[in-house]
């Protein structure tokens, strides 16, 4: 049996689920709905089962994101393939393709199961039992397979397959008539009531070979540019580069778009076990098993005579009473609130438009930064000084570094911190401080076995993030 090779696309911004879900963090990263992200979902449902075949998961995502991958897949025990780090978003032909050509070189006859990996699917086992029904069809017809779910509603956010024929109870793949574009509610209601309609998921499953041959033959413009950036791609700590000469060349268009939609040997695998793309907070709203009233709740959240609400409360410091409320959606975060009716969630989007025209910083980024080595959290801003709290993994490190126009100090509330400034090495450990003065050259490292947590203060005449000077990085950040 063929090895069947996971495909994780892994960018985008979700910001359609504003304020949980930003561009410095978007929404693959959460944990909307359970204690795990959709990302850790999803690496944990494409692993396979035991019996079969399957090999390590291949990612693909951006410099942004490329240590919060691994660190998030090593939570759940997902030991990663290789991790592609695209210079810049081409949407996901660009990324199909250079993952087929990556796994061409080492395994020509490999199988290619592409995911987002923001999607919801609960059923693992009927997920997995779908991909073999796939598999039947790539090995019989050499069948570019995608999965389409069986409607429940005149849905208009989705795009549809037309089915050549009326899926049975058996599964198998059926040859695909065309694509259809997202209709409107009439239209919808039409396709849900034909039952020959499927909502087009955006899951993939191909032989290597078959994948490359369709984009050889109906998007042969991305092939060159594609094969340049993966054979030039550069392996930096465990990453792999594509090159970012190679890659500005290429085209930005969805796989839909360059292959899908042109070639003649495509099939579909009905699938009705469970499936969300978590496109709005309304789909959050269904996920997160509503009341009898239809009210769902996260956090600190008290309702009084609601119907029909999604009330979240993401910090455990932050009380959230809501009364009397219907059809209504509201996150609160510590930084940002959003209160909209519910028949407005597909226009969250506008309110993240309306904030960056206003040069918001909540707009784009969370109040958590996450880096490499941990993260930080800003708890007071002001103009002369900012104290924040810093998060340090275990075994991590800061880079050696100094600054221009602030001293910090420090206070270790968890854990023992190794410092350095300048020619000294010392370990700092609970309820002891230590202040760096302003263009001192200094380290913070962790060298224990448990996260250690510290209070820093900056006092300066700016106070910026880009008022850093590196000499030394373990994480090879300019």
């Amino acid at each position: 049996m063929n090895t069947v090779y996971p495909v994780i696309l892994c960018g985008g911004s979700g910001t359609r689920l504003w304020p949980l879900s930003r561009k410095s963090y978007p929404k693959q990263f959460v944990p909307l709905v359970g204690e795990t992200s959709l990302l850790q979902d999803c690496a944990v449902r494409l692993c396979g089962p035991k019996a079969a075949p399957y090999a390590k998961p291949l990612i693909l995502t951006n410099e942004a994101f490329r240590f919060v991958v691994p660190e998030q897949l090593m939570g759940v025990g997902v030991d990663p393939g290789p991790i592609f780090i695209e210079p810049e978003g081409r949407n996901t032909a660009p990324a199909v393709l250079a993952a087929a050509l990556q796994l061409s070189d080492s395994d020509p006859e490999a199988i290619m199961l592409v995911a987002p990996s923001d999607h919801v699917v609960p059923d693992k086992t009927a997920f997995h039992a779908a991909v073999a029904r796939g598999i039947e069809a790539i090995s019989a017809r050499s069948d570019l397979v995608t999965f389409g779910i069986t409607p429940d509603r005149p849905e208009t956010g989705y795009g549809y397959l037309k089915l050549s024929q009326m899926p049975d109870a058996s599964g198998a793949a059926i040859p695909l008539d065309r694509f259809v574009e997202k209709p409107d509610l009439d239209r919808a209601e039409a396709m849900l009531a034909d039952g020959s309609y499927l909502w087009n998921s955006g899951i993939f499953l191909f032989a290597v070979r078959d994948i490359i041959g369709a984009f050889e033959q109906h998007a042969a413009d991305l092939v060159e540019p594609v094969r340049q950036a993966v054979e030039l791609a550069q392996s930096d700590l465990g990453f792999l580069r594509l090159d970012a000469s190679a890659w500005a060349k290429v085209d930005d268009i969805s796989i839909d778009y360059a292959v899908m939609e042109k070639a003649a040997n495509l099939s579909v695998v009905p699938y009705a076990d469970g499936w969300s793309d978590v496109g709005s907070w309304t789909a959050v709203h269904e996920l997160s098993t509503p009341d009898a009233s239809g009210v769902a709740t996260t956090g600190e959240v008290t309702t009084i005579d609601c119907q029909n609400v999604l009330i979240r409360s993401e910090s455990p410091a932050q009380q959230v009473v809501a009364m009397g409320l219907e059809n209504v959606i509201t996150v609160a975060m510590p930084d940002a609130v959003l209160v909209a009716s519910m028949d407005r969630a597909q226009d969250v989007k506008q309110a993240v438009s309306a904030l960056k025209a206003k040069g918001a910083r909540q707009a784009e980024s969370l109040p958590v930064d996450h880096r490499p080595w941990g993260w930080f959290e800003s708890l007071v801003i002001d103009d002369r000084f900012q104290v924040k709290r810093i998060h340090v993994n275990p075994g991590a490190a800061l880079s050696l570094q100094s600054h221009h126009h602030r001293s910090e100090h420090w206070i270790v509330v968890k854990g023992t911190a190794k410092v350095t400034i300048d020619d000294e090495v010392q370990l700092v450990s609970e309820n002891q401080s230590v202040y760096i003065p302003l263009g001192a050259v200094h380290r913070m490292e962790n060298p224990g076995k448990v996260p250690m947590v510290l209070i820093e203060v900056q006092t300066g005449s700016y106070l910026g993030e880009d008022d850093i000077v590196r000499y030394e990085d373990i994480y090879a950040r300019n």
